[in-house]
């Protein structure tokens, strides 16, 4: 008896984004394709214990560069499964080429913020390499862990990083708006973990 090789989980690969349809020429088209290949990197990957594809999730934005992933998830809704995932991968992209910085500003937002802190899960003292950790950890939780759950924890950092700017800010208005998205970035994944504990993210 032949026993069946277990297949693994699918990930957006070259073909998928070489064969990507232009937004201008069907928006009805590239939404579907957001959507589909949302839905097979969370709920395709999620169930797989192997650490090549987990550590394909993290590093998509790496392997396939933040544009390739903008033209794909970055017109979606922020309500929606696509428009999560972009969410997710802008703030780890962010943290990784800027991990001074915002190591520096979650350092003094969660002084305060200490519930938020609890529930993003930074190592102390949140140096650089910490905080790139904790959102590769983060990404992780998207194939691995409580999708719900992943999206709580970037939730509270970006709120505690935006807290930190906001305190360290010398009021230039640059400062104050980008702590004020980094607040609405925060919402709106709190707004999509809610969702998706009660099946409504897609």
């Amino acid at each position: 008896m032949t026993v069946p090789t277990p297949r693994r989980p699918i990930l957006p690969g070259n073909q998928l984004f070489e064969s990507l349809p232009g937004a201008a020429a069907d928006p009805a088209k590239a939404a579907e394709v957001a959507h589909r290949t949302a839905e097979l990197l969370v709920r395709g990957a999620r169930s797989s214990e192997d650490a090549d594809v987990i550590s394909r999730v993290v590093k998509l934005a790496d392997d396939y560069g933040l544009d390739e992933l903008a033209d794909l998830w970055s017109e979606a809704p922020a309500d929606s499964l696509p428009g999560t995932l972009w969410r997710l991968y802008l703030l780890r992209s962010w943290v990784h080429s800027q991990a001074d910085d915002v190591s520096r500003e979650y350092a003094t937002g969660r002084k305060y913020a200490e519930v938020h802190a609890a529930v993003a899960g930074v190592a102390d003292p949140p140096g650089p390499d910490e905080v790139r950790a904790m959102v590769d950890a983060v990404l992780r939780g998207v194939a691995t862990g409580d999708f719900a759950t992943t999206l709580d924890r970037a939730a509270a950092f970006a709120r505690i990083v935006a807290t930190g700017r906001a305190h360290l800010a010398d009021e230039t208005h640059d400062q104050v708006r980008s702590a004020s998205k980094l607040v609405e970035m925060a919402d709106q994944l709190q707004t999509a973990a809610r969702a998706e504990r009660v099946g409504q993210l897609w």
